[in-house]
């Protein structure tokens, strides 16, 4: 999603356009300057409840050049349209966004994309962004919800759902809501209405939600009444056939199909990881080299897990992944051994439910191998050679060992598939 150097900003009290077609760009602008008051409002008065409309933004598919054919996982998104809700669930680096936005494009309904973050935990601006997200493909609907939103006490949010549910049901045609970046959802009172909106779903309503970790609805449910879709992490691994259109195709390499079995292998399908190859191929005269050199080490990988995984965790969970970085496995008493601790077992089940990169070794989850997760990319990257700061506040106590290990130590995460 390319944005302006000044983001633009939708004013909620005025009523938003359609878009023209589904994935075809921004939504349309409101009628009104972007940030403009309501009537009567002082000239120099900041806009009220303004609302970033890059947010609404479905992200631009790419140029055909620039795509990897999936229809596997297109038609199992299109089949997911008869269930209430669909979930992608994957770590950082897995496509999630760019397989969705592609979607849309080739779908055929119109399309609804709100990008959550953290400042979305606030009830009442969630549901803002909710109405004005519905708004970009059905303007008719959530005017007296944004009346109620701007009363001076917010209403209950069950009231606004219900009335958006009562309206859309009224809608001639089908559309689809996207919710982009769930994880950085951790309110109770947020997680409540998306039950409450998923168990009274209108039928012409199609729910999708993209996260880096489950969120805590009753996803069990919803299965066992078939109302579930689910795509994972395996899912969205680049197959070998899909690695090979993407390396010499899409990035213009000319690599031979034994080094791309070999970076495939290394790399296990995460489509970061083999970008971050790719990019830094470019230009090589032995590829076979680099290849086989290629790790977790590699500075690329390294940048892109600390600043996009590890230093987005509290600092609890930055130590524990720090201290265990030494172990072959997890598993809860050698964790416990390692850290002093007595709740590592707790700390790995919140770690798999998090999608951060571990995989389960058992049935019944009692030993986790670290080798094959996020957890320790973190091993062969944060060694005396870096920059211990990096890491965030806990690494400069927290040194560790120089290893070689594969670029597959930060491709698998938990399938937690609900059956």
């Amino acid at each position: 999603m390319n944005k302006q150097n000044q983001e633009p900003i939708l004013d909620p009290n005025l009523p938003a356009n359609p878009q023209p077609t589904p994935a075809s760009g921004p939504p349309n602008p409101p009628e009104n300057l972007p940030g403009s008051q309501p009537s009567g409002a002082p000239a120099n008065a900041p806009p009220r409840d303004a609302l970033l409309a890059t947010k609404l933004y479905i992200p631009s598919a790419r140029p055909a050049q620039g795509v990897v054919p999936r229809p596997r996982l297109l038609d199992r998104l299109s089949h997911g349209l008869a269930s209430q809700l669909i979930l992608v669930s994957a770590p950082a680096g897995f496509g999630k966004t760019t397989l969705l936005s592609e979607w849309l494009a080739v779908c055929g309904h119109p399309a609804a994309w709100l990008s959550l973050d953290a400042a979305d935990n606030d009830p009442a601006r969630f549901q803002r962004y909710l109405v004005a997200a519905l708004q970009t493909v059905a303007p008719e609907i959530g005017g007296t919800a944004q009346e109620l939103l701007r009363s001076p006490q917010s209403p209950p949010m069950e009231l606004i759902l219900t009335m958006l549910v009562n309206e859309i049901c009224s809608l001639p045609d089908h559309l689809i809501l996207v919710l982009d970046d769930y994880h950085t959802i951790e309110a109770a009172a947020v997680h409540n209405a998306m039950t409450f909106l998923l168990d009274n779903l209108p039928p012409r309503l199609h729910l999708v939600i993209a996260t880096r970790g489950d969120p805590p609805l009753p996803l069990a449910r919803w299965c066992s009444r078939s109302q579930l879709v689910e795509i994972r992490t395996d899912d969205l691994r680049f197959t070998p056939d899909e690695s090979a259109t993407f390396l010499n195709q899409v990035m213009g390499l000319s690599l031979s199909a034994q080094d791309i079995t070999a970076l495939e292998s290394r790399t296990e399908g995460w489509i970061v990881g083999l970008q971050m190859a790719a990019i830094s191929m470019q230009g090589r005269a032995d590829a076979t080299a680099f290849i086989r050199a290629f790790s977790g080490s590699h500075h690329c990988v390294l940048d892109y897990l600390v600043e996009e995984v590890l230093n987005r965790q509290p600092e609890d969970i930055q130590t524990f992944l720090l201290q265990t970085s030494i172990l072959e496995r997890l598993a809860g008493p050698s964790c416990d051994a390692v850290t002093g601790q007595t709740r590592s077992q707790a700390v790995l089940e919140r770690l798999e439910e998090a999608n951060l990169f571990l995989i389960p070794l058992d049935d019944e989850r009692r030993s986790r191998r670290d080798g094959r997760s996020a957890v320790h990319p973190f091993q062969p990257g944060l060694s005396p050679r870096r920059p211990a700061a990096r890491a965030g506040p806990v690494a400069a106590s927290n040194r560790l060992p120089d290893r070689d290990r594969s670029l597959s130590h930060a491709a698998h995460a938990p399938e937690r598939r609900h059956v």
